[in-house]
């Protein structure tokens, strides 16, 4: 395959995948998390003041606002909730972003076309990128095989065009692996400096990615070990690339963004946060006596933000997962959530490139562990990171949505795409291209046909997107953003009045302004007049009829009485609504 011909499809698999995020923006609306980010990113580059959000690093939410400022918005200074008076608790963050999207005299739905359009081109710039390395690595065919399952990914469709941290987490993971992968090859100068900055630049995109550490030196111990290199002069060299990240990356942009925050106010915040994730006292009391000394207090803020992270991914969670509700984490939640949520086709593509794979090792002679590793290594470190996050996901206690799977994402990708490759090759059999040809048409058709709900995508083992919410519901299905189109649904039938429990980051009042009628999910039915209209979030519907695990002591039975209901219409497969 010529690379005048792969450059051609890889640019129309971008084209693609741009034009299938870029048409949702204008009905979709806000989800659940983007409200707090893009307030939050705003605020940091008008007001360079980190009060907002710091359980996440700066670099996304700095992107998002980046062509917000050439909007000449309002930002609400005086507005208590920037002024957190009181004690800082993590909801003034969505009340501060309530307050400057939909009461400040801003056009909210311009916002989030504006911030939207930055993360769309970051999604292509990921995806660009793991064909980059795909094709350096494996030649033509298993880099488009590699564009396609990502361009053509309702997980990434869905996410890739969202203000969270999530495609960076995915992006900073590839990014970088692949430069600290020509640091091992050539450990030169050049090299060093690029791996740092890279570590730095990738640790700010998302706090998860403080994974990358343990794996970047798990890896490196290997290459020494695999290549026969000095193992003190890695060691120290990693040491070293880890300190320029802290001081020359991570320090100087978390300095700029707490340029003006208050120092007796981060130390409050400071107390609050860690006395709120019950920090032990050795990590504690070194952060607190950084919090306000001019030159450390940006690092105690950046490992607070860490702090925050562990402390959330322990405490659980209230979750909806196949018919029960639970505050704690189940160890099948990612497994069977990673299987329903994406294509079956690229599920039967990883079960015969693990097999293929399998076998292309054992049908050989014996080979030495390290001769195989220096053919193989590149791979073997995707692989050692495969295990390492989904080691960490399941026996994490946050079950929230397949979008924390996406640092997983491109090296499955890169793997499957290359093992497929080599299958079709040995021997090179036409019924083969035919069989891989269908799979990749059928998941095509499949992804594309549910346009533009890919936030709801389910794959036919649970029946399709139909049937999807009586599995998991949250970010996997319902995260606010079919909010506009329920306001279309009203208008096209002269609704006056619709009662609604709504679950995500749009305003009710905003958008459907006079026939809104909060519905609170305690009510009891009788308290709907005769010929009522009745619209319920799916999260919020099944969070009310689930039955609870043992030990979970939260009401769960509210909405059993709409069993005996079909809804008069399901729109975009996350807003059940009724004509009562």
């Amino acid at each position: 395959m010529s690379n005048r011909f792969t450059y051609a499809i890889a640019f129309l698999l971008l084209i693609i995948s741009f034009t299938l995020c870029f048409f949702t923006l204008f009905d979709d609306c806000w989800t659940f998390d983007e409200t707090a980010h893009i307030a939050s990113g705003y605020s940091y580059l008008t007001q360079h003041d980190f009060r907002l959000n710091p359980e996440h690093p700066p670099l996304i939410k700095d992107l998002a606002a980046a062509p917000l400022l050439f909007l000449n918005l309002n930002f609400p200074k005086e507005h208590s909730a920037w002024l957190q008076e009181g004690d800082p608790v993590w909801w003034l963050q969505f009340d501060f972003a309530s307050q400057f999207l939909y009461q400040a005299g801003n056009n909210p739905d311009q916002i989030l076309l504006f911030a939207r359009i930055p993360m769309i081109l970051l999604f292509l710039f990921l995806a660009w990128f793991v064909f980059f390395w795909t094709k350096k690595l494996f030649g033509n065919k298993t880099a488009l095989l590699s564009l396609f399952f990502i361009a053509l990914s309702p997980t990434f469709l869905a996410h890739g065009r969202l203000v969270t941290t999530d495609i960076g987490a995915a992006l900073g993971t590839v990014i970088a692996t692949y430069f600290w992968l020509k640091f091992l090859k050539k450990p030169s100068w050049k090299n060093v400096l690029l791996a740092a900055f890279i570590l730095g630049i990738s640790l700010l995109l998302k706090f998860s990615l403080i994974l990358l550490i343990p794996f970047l030196g798990i890896i490196t111990l290997f290459y020494a070990w695999v290549y026969k290199k000095p193992f003190l002069k890695y060691i120290a060299l990693s040491t070293l690339i880890g300190l320029i990240a802290l001081i020359f990356v991570i320090w100087p942009i978390y300095q700029a963004h707490t340029f003006n925050y208050p120092v007796q106010q981060q130390l409050k915040d400071t107390v609050f946060r860690l006395e709120s994730a019950s920090a032990p006292e050795f990590i504690a009391e070194p952060l607190l006596w950084m919090s306000d000394k001019p030159i450390l207090r940006s690092l105690s803020h950046y490992f607070t933000g860490i702090v925050m992270t562990v402390s959330r991914a322990g405490g659980g969670n209230t979750t909806f997962f196949m018919g029960q509700m639970s505050a704690e984490a189940w160890k099948s939640y990612f497994p069977i959530v990673y299987l329903i949520k994406e294509p079956l086709p690229f599920h039967i593509l990883t079960l015969l490139a693990l097999i293929w794979s399998l076998y292309s090792i054992f049908r050989k002679k014996k080979i030495a562990v390290r001769k195989l590793l220096s053919k193989y290594f590149t791979e073997f470190a995707m692989f050692i990171f495969l295990i390492i996050y989904w080691t960490v996901s399941i026996k994490g206690n946050l079950n929230i949505g397949v979008r924390h799977l996406l640092p997983v994402f491109p090296f499955t990708i890169i793997l499957v795409s290359r093992a497929t490759i080599s299958w079709l090759k040995e021997p090179a059999l036409k019924i083969k291209y035919i069989f891989v040809g269908l799979l990749l048409l059928w998941q095509a058709v499949s992804v594309i046909q549910i346009y533009p709900s890919f936030l709801a995508y389910f794959n036919e083992l649970v029946g399709g997107p139909a049937n999807g919410y009586e599995f998991v519901t949250d970010s996997n299905i319902d995260w606010g953003q079919d909010l506009r189109r329920l306001t279309a649904f009203v208008e096209e039938n002269k609704i006056d009045k619709i009662y609604l429990n709504y679950f995500g980051g749009g305003s009710p009042t905003y958008y459907l302004g006079a026939r809104y009628q909060k519905w609170d999910a305690k009510q009891k039915p009788d308290q709907l007049p005769p010929n009522s209209w009745l619209a319920i979030s799916i999260n919020e519907l099944q969070g009310g009829r689930a039955t609870p695990v043992k030990g979970f002591d939260q009401k769960t039975d509210y909405y059993n009485w709409l069993n005996r209901y079909e809804p008069t219409a399901i729109i975009g497969h996350s807003i059940f609504v009724y004509h009562l």
